[in-house]
């Protein structure tokens, strides 16, 4: 079973503006140099997809309603929609924030049939979290995912084994995970534009005109895919970065977005219940080029200042840098479950301090939203006292 929130930071959003229903709406920030995170269904109808830099988006969907990212609440429903799934299955592989793999195999004989837990879970989504989720059934994760996508928005598709075969050779070949842009107009060259073309090919064929995609190709097209469900899939790295509306060459206004990032990293580790004893600081200049720089701590590390603390010593270890800055950001990497990791001692009591200011931070913001307390450097000079 494949589970997929649908447009799922806008429908985040949508939950406290009912008003903005049915209309188009995105998510990203207004900055020239941003790019859309999500897009309404409204707004997709106009050509608005994720990834798409903002200025285009807007140029494409000039009604559309525009509203910044609330990263931390769309983790913390993000645990909720994962909490949903393991009362299903303990065999639940998380692919990102808002979609996974669940293996109900186990959980039949508890509660019915592969359809009925499907829109057990729609249901639940909707009612306990306000959302809608579209549900794909069938023997493999490959086919499961395909179905998913074609019964969005909020709906559901199962495909059963007889059917796998039939249903894959109606598609076109672009369906087919690793079949890009590219790949399908080298296949188009040779007369293959469906699944059920590549499926009636000679693999020795694909394997020339694909290499070794050819026989990963050709399995897919005949429902072939024996991966498992796999339950334990730790992050490899949380991190965040930020793109300037200007290109920069202020070491302070760096410090300061290094700050802002290293806090939300933090505050991601410490949700996430996970320590990291990498730190990476990533720029990219005004040529696009980039560069990273990674420094491994003794200890591993939860804090925010402490992040900070490595993230400035790998910006100053660049030196002089060639040209303005575009982009920063900051990854912690290396992670391992904070009870698994030692405990973070220092000799320098200041580091504990911090770590135990900033868990009260957490729970400040838990009740009263991200921006309630702020380090004092990250406040909004133009904002109001009062």
């Amino acid at each position: 079973m494949h589970v997929d929130m649908d447009a799922f930071f806008v429908s985040v959003e949508l939950r406290s503006r009912p008003g903005l229903l049915g209309k188009p709406v995105i998510v990203g920030y207004p900055a020239d140099r941003s790019v859309v995170l999500s897009a309404s269904y409204e707004a997709r109808a106009m050509g608005v997809k994720s990834a798409m830099p903002m200025v285009v988006a807007a140029r494409m969907c000039p009604a559309a309603v525009i509203i910044e990212p609330r990263h931390k609440l769309y983790y913390e429903v993000s645990g909720q929609i994962m909490a949903i799934f393991n009362s299903i299955t303990d065999l639940v592989e998380p692919l990102s924030v808002d979609e996974a793999f669940l293996d109900v195999g186990g959980a039949v004989r508890r509660l019915g049939p592969p359809r009925e837990i499907g829109e057990l879970i729609r249901e639940r989504v909707h009612r306990e979290l306000g959302i809608t989720a579209s549900v794909g059934i069938a023997a493999s994760k490959f086919v499961a995912k395909i179905a998913s996508t074609r019964c969005k928005p909020n709906g559901l598709l199962l495909i059963g084994p007889d059917e796998t075969v039939p249903y894959l050779h109606s598609l076109p070949v672009s369906a087919l995970w690793g079949i890009g842009a590219k790949t399908v107009e080298v296949l188009a060259r040779v007369g293959i534009r469906t699944v059920a073309d590549v499926a009636a090919s000679p693999l020795p064929s694909l394997r020339k005109l694909l290499g070794a995609t050819g026989e990963h190709v050709y399995r897919l097209a005949w429902g072939v895919d024996p991966r498992p469900v796999s339950p334990v899939r730790l992050e490899k790295s949380i991190g965040a970065e930020e793109t300037f509306a200007v290109d920069t060459a202020d070491d302070e206004l760096l410090r300061r977005e290094l700050l802002r990032l290293s806090h939300r990293t933090a505050e991601r580790l410490r949700t996430a219940g996970m320590h990291a004893r990498t730190v990476a600081l990533k720029l990219r200049f005004a040529d696009f080029s980039t560069i990273t720089r990674s420094r491994t701590v003794g200890t591993p590390i939860d804090s925010a200042q402490l992040l900070y603390a490595v993230a400035l010593q790998l910006l100053e270890s660049v030196g002089d840098r060639p040209m303005t800055v575009r982009l920063v950001g900051i990854r912690a990497e290396q992670l391992e479950e904070a009870e698994d990791a030692p405990l973070q001692l220092s000799l320098d009591r200041r580091d504990d301090n911090w770590r135990a200011a900033e868990q009260a931070l957490d729970l400040v913001s838990r009740k009263f939203g991200s921006k309630s307390v702020l380090p004092a450097r990250l406040l909004d000079p133009g904002r109001n006292s009062g």
